[in-house]
C-alpha cells in the first residue's frame, strides 16, 4: 500500500529550551505536545493515536498518555534511536490509512544536558548520565572488550571514507560551517557563532579524524508532530490559511553487521531512500531542501551519497565551498542549525529534522535561510551507530 497522500503533518513544534534544569522529562513531552496542538489548532480530545520511543519515561505510551489525559485507540512505541520520530510519521500515516486513528501525536523529549550538569555538580562522572549497555545484548561479549563508543564508531566510518575516496577533514568541516551559517539566524540555537573551516580543524580531536566541532551538541528539550487524515488536514488548512504538508514518500531500513560482512562505505539510507523516492514518484534532483541527521559531520556526508544527491565517494566535493549553505549551495540543509549547532534533544535528532522541513514547506523558516519556492523537502534520520547497527528513516514531504 502506498502512503503517498494518505496523511498530512498539521502540527509541528520545537521546545525552545536547551537546558531544562527545572523540568521533568514527562513535562517536556507535555510541553511539546501542547505546542504542536496549538500549532495545529486542535485540542487533546482530537488525538486518538500516540507515538513515542525510548526517550519517553515509565511505560512510554501509557505513561505519557496518562500524564496528558489522552483517550487513545492506537499507540506505537517503535524504538530505533534518533530516527524513530521520522519513522513514526510513516507509521502514523499507515495507521491513519488503515483506519486505526484519525489524528496522531508524536513526541520526543529528554534532558541529558541537565542530568549531566547535575551529576557533575554532585561530583560524579558525567558519563554516568549515559545509558548503560544492555547486559542481554547479544553483541556485547564480542564488542565491549574493544571499547566501542559512539564517537569512535563514527570516526571509523569517517576514516574508512577518507581511505576509500580521498575525503578530507577540510571537506567534513564545511558541513559544520554550513550549519553555523544557518544557526546564526536561530535565536534558540545553542551555538550561534559562525565558524570557519580552520576553526573546525583547530578544535580538539575527539576520535581521529573527528574534531569537537564535527560532533553534535548535547541539549535538553524536544519536539512534537501531529499527523492527520487528509480531510481533517484540509479543514485545518482552510481555517489557518496556510499550506498543507503532505506525506508523499516514506522508507525505513535497518543495517547491521550482517554476520561479519561489514562494509562501512554506506548506511541504511541507501535502502530507505530509494523506497521513499519510489513511493513519492520523484528523484533527488527534485528536492529543494534536505533535513539530514547530523550527529556528526560524517553522518551528513554518508546520507548525501546514499540518498542519491551525489555519487558514492563524491560527498566531500559536494559539500565543500558552501555546497549546503542556503542561498549559496546546490542543496540547502538543516537551516535551523541542526544538531551540529542548534538542538539534538535527548541525544536524538529526528524530530527536529521533520519540524524544520515543515517550516521550510510552509515558508516559515527564517527569511535569511528560507528556500524560495520550497515545495519538496526531505527528512532523513540515522538511529544507532553507522559502524555497527542502525536504522535509517526517510520522509519526502510536499507543500500543496
Amino acid at each position: 500500500m502506498s502512503l503517498n497522500g494518505k496523511a498530512y503533518i498539521v502540527g509541528a513544534w520545537e521546545h525552545p529550551t536547551r537546558q531544562a534544569d527545572d523540568l521533568s522529562v514527562v513535562r517536556l513531552h507535555a510541553d511539546v505536545a501542547r505546542g504542536a496542538l496549538e500549532d495545529a489548532g486542535l485540542s487533546k480530545s482530537d488525538i486518538d493515536g500516540y507515538f513515542c520511543a525510548g526517550d519517553a519515561p515509565g511505560l512510554g505510551t501509557t505513561t505519557v498518555a496518562e500524564y496528558l489525559g489522552l483517550k487513545l485507540r492506537h499507540v506505537d512505541s517503535t524504538e530505533c534511536g534518533g530516527s524513530a520520530p521520522i519513522l513514526h510519521v510513516a507509521h502514523a500515516a499507515e495507521a491513519i490509512a488503515a483506519g486505526r486513528c484519525n489524528v496522531a501525536l508524536i513526541t520526543l523529549a529528554g534532558r541529558p544536558r541537565a542530568a549531566s550538569a547535575a551529576l557533575a555538580k554532585a561530583g560524579k562522572p558525567p558519563q554516568l548520565a549515559l545509558k548503560a549497555p544492555d547486559p542481554d545484548a547479544p553483541e556485547l561479549a564480542f564488542e565491549l572488550p574493544y571499547g566501542p563508543a559512539t564517537q569512535n564508531l563514527y570516526a571509523m566510518v569517517a576514516r574508512r571514507h577518507m581511505h576509500e575516496f580521498g575525503t578530507t577533514s577540510e571537506q567534513l568541516a564545511w558541513i559544520k560551517v554550513a550549519a553555523s551559517h544557518h544557526a546564526q539566524h536561530n535565536p534558540h540555537a545553542l551555538l550561534r557563532k559562525v565558524v570557519t573551516v580552520e576553526e573546525v580543524l583547530a578544535s580538539p580531536l575527539v576520535a581521529d579524524p573527528l574534531h569537537r566541532l564535527d560532533c553534535c551538541v548535547m541539549t535538553d528539550g524536544g519536539g512534537a508532530l501531529i499527523v492527520a487524515r487528509p480531510e481533517i488536514a484540509r479543514d485545518i488548512a482552510a481555517q489557518q490559511k496556510r499550506p498543507l504538508v503532505k506525506v508523499r514518500g516514506t522508507g525505513e531500513a535497518p543495517k547491521h553487521s550482517m554476520a561479519g560482512r561489514v562494509d562501512l562505505s554506506y548506511s541504511a539510507a541507501a535502502w530507505s531512500g530509494p523506497m521513499a523516492f519510489a513511493e513519492a514518484g520523484v528523484t533527488p534532483a527534485d528536492i529543494k531542501y534536505a533535513s539530514l541527521y547530523d550527529s556528526f559531520t560524517i553522518t551528513v556526508l554518508m546520507q548525501l551519497e546514499d540518498l542519491g544527491f551525489c555519487r558514492k565517494g563524491e560527498g566531500g566535493r559536494f559539500v565543500q565551498d558552501g555546497g549546503l549553505i542556503s542561498g549559496v549551495g546546490r542543496l540547502p540543509f538543516n537551516t535551523d542549525g541542526g544538531g551540529l549547532c542548534s538542538n539534538h534533544p535527548a541525544n536524538r535528532g529526528g524530530v527536529t529534522k521533520v519540524i524544520e522541513a515543515v517550516r521550510q514547506l510552509r515558508g516559515e523558516a527564517h527569511p535569511a535561510v528560507q528556500v524560495p519556492n520550497c515545495d519538496l523537502a526531505l527528512a532523513s534520520g540515522i538511529g544507532g551507530a553507522l559502524a555497527s547497527r542502525h536504522t535509517a528513516a526517510t520522509l519526502i514531504l510536499e507543500r500543496v
